[in-house]
């Protein structure tokens, strides 16, 4: 009798593919790390007549919607100029609140995604934790020279926000205080001994 062993049909394929899927998830993880470092570290505190760079996200009168380019306090008025076009600017007296709330935003584009789906066990999952940059975003209310209503947003970078905010106060903006929650007092019970 002629005995022929019958082949494995497990091949050392899988491993070499969960080896090199670790490989790409570390150098990923490592990439997305030093990332991360860089944004927090761009953080300055706006002085009168300093500029940082954000996104106009919509509403400030003059400019387009999305537009990036230079926020800054100029004397009295608070200038926006995108590269190479007018400025835009509203005087700092009209401001008549400003409002600052932190947010994220998923960064990478197709790379990312194309990364997280090859990452193998679920492993994306860890990616998208890395995939997302904070921001603060800019509300400023403030009335036109006909006396008009408007609200712009600005998107600017983590950490921004809050010392934007404390220089325009400092230049004389106007804002609303925030509303104080009342306690509510339990009254002490009052027993009838007739």
């Amino acid at each position: 009798m002629n005995r022929n062993p019958i082949p494995s049909r497990q091949t050392p394929m899988p491993s070499f593919r969960v080896g090199h899927g670790l490989a790409f998830l570390t150098a990923l993880l490592s990439l997305s790390t030093a990332s991360i470092g860089q944004t927090q570290s761009e953080a300055r505190s706006p002085v009168s007549g300093s500029t940082i760079h954000v996104t106009q996200v919509l509403g400030f009168e003059g400019a387009k919607h999305n537009a990036t380019g230079d926020l800054k306090i100029q004397g009295d008025v608070v200038e926006f100029q995108k590269d190479g076009s007018p400025t835009a600017q509203v005087n700092i007296s009209s401001i008549q609140d400003i409002f600052v709330e932190g947010g994220d935003k998923q960064v990478g584009g197709t790379a990312m995604t194309l990364g997280k789906t090859a990452a193998p066990f679920g492993g994306g999952r860890v990616v998208s934790l890395f995939a997302h940059k904070k921001y603060d975003f800019l509300t400023v209310e403030y009335l036109d020279n006909s006396g008009g209503f408007h609200g712009a947003i600005f998107q600017l970078g983590k950490g921004q926000g809050e010392p934007f905010k404390k220089a325009l106060v400092a230049d004389g903006a106007h804002i609303t205080p925030p509303i104080e929650q009342s306690r509510t007092q339990s009254t002490p019970e009052v027993k009838n001994d007739k």
